[in-house]
C-alpha cells in the first residue's frame, strides 16, 4: 500500500513554505506514524503570509537541488506541488501516495505533473478561499455603488460636494460557477438584499434552492443571465469546457454599466474583446483578480483603463489561509492512516478537471 516497510514511518514532505507553527501541528498530530520532511533552507523564503511560491526567479543552488530530490524520492505524502519543479511528478517521488494542494484550481497542473490516470490522491484547496474571494467581490461592488473612487478624487482636491450614490439592494447579481465560492458570494448577494441568479446545466428549482440562488440560467440561456445582469462573477474552474467561455458574442450580451468579477482564471474570457468593451464605455467595471498572462504584461491596456481594477492573483490569499489548510491537511491525514480514502475530500475529480 505504502511502498515501504510495515513498521516504517509514513513521510510527509512539506514541498511549499510553511510557517514553523503548522509545521509542527502536522508533526505532532501523529508523531508514532508518520515523520515530516521539512526544509525551510531548500525553499524559496515566502514574500507574505500564504505565500506558497517565493519569488519565481529564485533557484536552489546544485547540491541543495541534489538534497531536495532525494527527500521528493523519499515522500509518500506531499503538502503541495513541490516548489520549483515541472517533471513527471511520480519519477521524482515514486512513493507519492497523496498530493494535497494549497490551491483550487489544479487539474491543468496535475495533468501536465502526470499524474492524472494514475492511483495517487489529490486534495485540493476547494473553499478554503471562499470567505476571502466572496469579500473581495463585495469590496469591489460597494466601493463601485458608493463611488469610493469618486470620493478619493473629491478628497485629494480638497472639494466638499455632496453626491448620489448606488445601492446593491435591487440589483441582480449573476454567478457563473456557482461552486463554494459561487454559494459564498451567493450567500452575501443574499444578505445585500440582491437578486441571485446563477448558471447550471439545468434549472431545476430544487438545485436553485440547495445552491441559494433566486434563478437558474442552463448553459444554453447564457446570453439571458449576462443581459440581465447589473453584476457577474466569474467563479467557475478553467477546464477545456470553460476555456473561452465567455468570447466577443458573450461580452457584448453584458448589459451596459454591468460590473464584471473574475475571480477565475483569465483563460476563461476572451481578454482582448472585454479590452474593447472597456474602452468603448459599455462595461462600468471590471475587477480582474486573474488574467490571460501572468505576471500582466506591462504593455497591456488594462493597466491603465480607468473602468479597471486589476488585483495580482491575491484576492484569495488571507492570513488565516494556512491555518485552515493545515486543520484540512490533518482531517485528511486521519483518514489517510486509517485507511478510510473514502474520507478524504475535496478530491480531485481527473475526468472533470476539478
Amino acid at each position: 500500500m505504502t511502498g515501504q516497510e510495515p513498521d516504517a514511518k509514513i513521510q510527509v514532505m512539506i514541498a511549499s513554505p510553511l510557517e514553523p507553527e503548522y509545521v509542527a501541528r502536522i508533526a505532532a498530530a501523529y508523531p508514532d506514524r508518520v515523520d515530516v520532511l521539512y526544509h525551510p533552507d531548500l525553499l524559496p523564503p515566502p514574500r507574505y503570509a500564504a505565500d506558497h511560491t517565493g519569488d519565481p526567479a529564485w533557484r536552489r543552488a546544485p547540491a541543495r537541488q541534489a538534497a531536495w530530490r532525494a527527500l521528493l524520492a523519499r515522500a509518500e505524502v506531499l503538502w503541495d506541488f513541490p516548489v520549483g519543479e515541472d517533471a513527471p511528478l511520480l519519477a521524482l517521488a515514486p512513493r507519492l501516495r497523496w498530493l494535497q494542494t494549497t490551491s483550487a484550481g489544479v487539474g491543468a497542473r496535475a495533468a501536465r505533473l502526470g499524474l492524472h490516470g494514475t492511483d495517487v490522491i489529490v486534495t485540493t484547496a476547494s473553499g478554503v478561499h471562499a470567505g476571502p474571494l466572496a469579500e473581495f467581490v463585495f469590496a469591489v461592488l460597494l466601493a463601485h455603488a458608493k463611488r469610493f473612487p469618486h470620493l478619493a478624487a473629491l478628497q485629494r482636491a480638497r472639494r466638499w460636494e455632496r453626491f448620489c450614490g448606488g445601492e446593491l439592494r435591487g440589483q441582480t447579481l449573476a454567478i457563473i460557477g456557482p461552486g463554494r465560492v459561487g454559494r459564498e458570494v451567493a450567500r452575501l448577494g443574499r444578505a445585500f438584499g440582491m437578486t441571485v441568479w446563477a448558471t447550471a446545466r439545468d434549472n431545476d428549482p430544487a438545485r436553485a434552492a440547495a445552491l441559494g440562488v433566486d434563478r437558474l440560467f442552463p448553459r444554453h440561456d447564457l446570453g439571458a443571465l449576462l443581459g440581465g445582469a447589473d453584476a457577474v462573477v466569474l467563479s467557475l474552474p478553467h477546464t477545456p469546457e470553460t476555456d473561452g467561455l465567455l468570447g466577443p458574442a458573450e461580452i457584448a450580451a453584458l448589459k451596459p454599466g454591468a460590473v464584471l468579477i473574475n475571480i477565475a482564471r483569465g483563460a476563461v474570457l476572451d481578454e482582448a474583446a472585454l479590452i474593447a468593451a472597456l474602452r468603448a464605455g459599455r462595461l462600468g467595471l471590471a475587477a480582474l483578480d486573474v488574467a490571460g498572462a501572468e505576471p500582466l504584461p506591462a504593455d497591456s491596456p488594462l493597466w491603465d483603463l480607468p473602468n479597471v481594477l486589476l488585483c495580482p492573483h491575491s484576492a484569495s490569499t488571507a492570513a488565516g489561509e494556512n491555518a485552515r489548510l493545515t486543520d484540512r491537511f490533518l482531517a485528511n491525514l486521519g483518514a489517510y492512516l486509517a485507511g478510510d480514502h473514502a474520507r478524504m475530500a475535496p478530491r480531485l475529480d481527473t475526468a472533470r478537471g476539478y
